[in-house]
């Protein structure tokens, strides 16, 4: 990967790179698009990080489909695969971490203590393999990309982070390789992490300013699916993950829930693009 980045840039090409951890869908592929019209060569990632799962999470489980996912990346005219095994990432008497203080601690991190030091350890380490001059991040983990910005900032990282929209199913639900857990009962249910955001935005956009009565909204959409176990709903500034009390200047809404076993998340941004715009 090096050796292929290298001659890329001896040729003053632009690379394009979309991490991933395979089992690939439409919103995958929405990313290696955005990176195709943006750059002269794309690589893509497939690595199942290990230090990014709890003790108690679904590592073992998480769907892996390796040759499917080389074959939609080609379709879509990937140049690079790169495709490390866990040896080569984490090499044996390792002992140094990324970790972007405070903001790890907030919406999914508070949920799940070491996540993002894992994240953010596997994608620096990552970019410094790639060395790519933009890498594409999907809206839909907005915890996520807040982190990685202030990680290339912070580490004055040579690579523009770009930021594209959350491709939904038809029914409204975000795409996630997650989604193949459920049940077709349990796939209904998930539908109200989607309609609590959409009643949120619908209070916004009527003039509603109030957090904690978007907030409340959302929850109360909770208290009629009560087989969905809520993890957060939460109002924040996406750049600090912060609560706010007012979303005049704009906002995050966040939500995390359980259906089943299964853990979803997802957002809608209000009042602007600012997540999807700010480098």
């Amino acid at each position: 990967m090096r050796a292929a980045s290298r001659v890329v840039r001896r040729g003053e090409k632009r690379l394009g790179f979309v991490p991933t951890m395979g089992s690939l869908h439409e919103g995958h592929l929405s990313l290696v698009r955005a990176a195709r019209g943006a750059n002269d060569f794309v690589a893509a990632s497939i690595f199942v990080n290990p230090t990014q799962f709890g003790p108690k999470e679904d590592l073992a489980k998480y769907p892996r489909s390796f040759q499917r996912d080389c074959e939609m990346l080609e379709r879509e005219g990937v140049e690079f695969v790169f495709a490390p095994s866990v040896e080569e990432m984490y090499p044996a008497g390792r002992v140094t971490w990324v970790t972007v203080e405070e903001l790890s601690g907030k919406l999914d991190g508070r949920s799940r203590p070491g996540h993002f030091r894992g994240v953010t350890t596997v994608v620096a380490k990552l970019f410094h393999i790639v060395e790519p001059d933009k890498a594409f991040f999907g809206q839909k983990d907005a915890a996520q990309v807040a982190i990685i910005r202030r990680m290339v900032s912070d580490l004055n990282l040579e690579v523009e982070i770009v930021v594209c929209p959350i491709v939904r199913e038809a029914d409204g639900l975000a795409m996630s390789s997650r989604n193949a857990y459920l049940s077709p009962d349990e796939r209904r249910r998930a539908l109200v992490l989607n309609r609590s955001l959409m009643r949120a935005q619908e209070l916004a956009e009527a003039g509603e300013r109030d957090a904690t009565h978007l907030v409340a909204a959302g929850r109360e959409e909770f208290a009629r699916e009560s087989a969905v176990r809520l993890d957060y709903f939460e109002v924040v500034d996406p750049e600090t993950l912060d609560p706010v009390s007012n979303v005049s200047r704009g906002a995050l809404v966040a939500v995390a829930a359980y259906v089943g076993a299964t853990r979803l998340i997802d957002n809608v941004l209000l009042g602007g693009t600012y997540i999807l715009q700010k480098r």
